[in-house]
């Protein structure tokens, strides 16, 4: 049986499904007469599956039911709010009471505060098989690091630097992979656009906290974190591919639209027509690149991704094209004649990619 177990929750649970739809065509194709297996066939499979679901569930502690996965969903929502409003009771109460302390013993607070958390999170791994109160004292213990450093800054009076986004980042990346929570993964990679792209403004003679308003900063790091996890194998880390490339595309086509429409922000010594212009095919090219990697690696959500931006780029250019001068009504005919060409277009690439899986 220990063959059959799979090496994570997400794999067991595709499992599981697997199990419950072959157990549904089954009863299908015997009612309707196509499938008459003998009884002994029929109940040793389902001991079999009864056996290896049982001890899925022991292990993985998976979901046997659509109802199960429903309020597996709602677990997820409530202690990702429980995390939050914990540490904004832990914010509060730290400013509420934090004059009455001594130096020393703020110091120690701080410290102990993430500390303690990580030691509880860790702890509620080894005797929680949901995960959930793991995660919720992972978030807590994320946001007690950030409060720590924050609040260590202001004791020692020490002057601003991007320098501590680098180490939320670290510590988000560390409790991450150590507790397995997208969240926190999604919070260190958000942290580290903000360290790094604050960094190089820095090495390039301008004020860190500008960053935000030069959007090729961000370029180069979205295509190193949307690599990332095609070099370095995720596989043990359940949705950790997923929330790097789709937070990698969506920060990239951000910076890549706000670039293809206004180019002044550009570090690029050209003309902003011809910034605006490049970006744009930028733009156009790398969200139908993104819409074929999407399909070939069947991700839903980068070719959703991918057709978004790929209709807001479309968008922007109809607008700079013909808003001015073409009748509103012919404008908008424009623009929906535009989208049954790309139903159409989509359609058939949808259909060769089933004949694809049918000859495969």
């Amino acid at each position: 049986m220990n063959t059959h177990l799979q090496s994570n929750k997400a794999q067991a649970q595709a499992r599981a499904k697997q199990i419950q739809a072959f157990r549904a065509e089954q009863r299908m194709l015997a009612e309707q007469g196509l499938l008459n297996l003998p009884s002994e066939t029929v109940s040793s499979i389902n001991r079999y599956h009864d056996a290896l679901l049982q001890q899925l569930h022991q292990q993985q502690d998976i979901d046997l039911t659509e109802q199960a996965s429903h309020v597996s969903l709602g677990m997820q929502i409530v202690s990702c709010l429980g995390a939050l409003a914990l540490a904004a009771s832990l914010f509060f109460l730290f400013y509420q009471y934090w004059g009455l302390f001594t130096t020393p013993l703020q110091v120690s607070i701080l410290v102990l505060a993430p500390l303690l958390t990580l030691v509880l999170a860790v702890w509620f791994c080894r005797w929680d098989r949901s995960g959930y109160y793991a995660k919720l004292a992972a978030l807590v213990s994320f946001m007690a690091w950030v409060l720590n450093i924050v609040m260590l800054g202001n004791i020692f009076n020490l002057s601003q630097s991007p320098n501590a986004f680098g180490l939320f980042a670290l510590y988000g990346f560390l409790l991450a992979y150590l507790l397995h929570v997208r969240l926190l993964l999604a919070a260190a990679m958000l942290c580290s656009y903000i360290f790094i792209s604050a960094k190089v403004s820095h090495w390039l003679g301008d004020y860190w906290l500008t960053a935000w308003e030069y959007p090729e900063y961000y370029l180069l790091v979205s295509l190193l974190f949307f690599l990332l996890p095609l070099k370095i194998n995720q596989q043990r880390y359940d949705g950790f591919t997923t929330v790097y490339q789709q937070i990698a595309a969506v920060v990239f086509f951000i910076a890549v639209l706000i670039l293809a429409n206004w180019g002044a922000v550009s570090y690029l010594p050209w003309a902003d027509v011809w910034i605006e212009g490049s970006y744009q095919v930028v733009g156009f090219s790398c969200s139908a690149l993104l819409i074929w990697y999407g399909m070939r690696q069947r991700q839903a959500g980068l070719m959703l991704t991918a057709n978004i931006f790929f209709v807001l780029f479309l968008c922007s250019k109809f607008v700079d094209w013909w808003w001015d001068w073409l009748p509103k009504y012919l404008f908008f005919l424009l623009l929906g004649l535009t989208a049954i060409l790309a139903l159409m277009v989509f359609n058939r690439l949808r259909s060769s990619q089933q004949k694809d899986v049918e000859h495969g």
